[in-house]
């Protein structure tokens, strides 16, 4: 499955980014599945879920400290990446 996604680290605190779908951030279940994923995929850290909207606004699912860092962080100074996992 390949995904876009970003690993962090920043003020001693590493986390990964995983890009959803909008709709994914509306359903708890589906949060903690992507949220889930994002661990498999980058190992035992907080992962941050982010969607946007049809203008780019980005809007974020985490761990709150992390949350009001990035939404302070513009989205074209993530270092974002695609990313493959089986």
């Amino acid at each position: 499955m390949r995904f876009q996604g970003s690993v962090i680290k920043e003020q001693g605190v590493t986390f990964g980014i995983v890009v959803v779908k909008p709709h994914i951030l509306n359903l708890p279940n589906e949060r903690n599945d992507m949220q889930t994923f994002g661990r498999r995929a980058f190992g035992m850290m907080p992962i941050v879920l982010m969607a946007q909207d049809s203008r780019g606004t980005p809007t974020y699912y985490g761990r709150r400290d992390i949350v009001d860092f990035l939404s302070n962080v513009p989205t074209y100074q993530i270092p974002w990446k695609e990313y493959s996992i089986a």
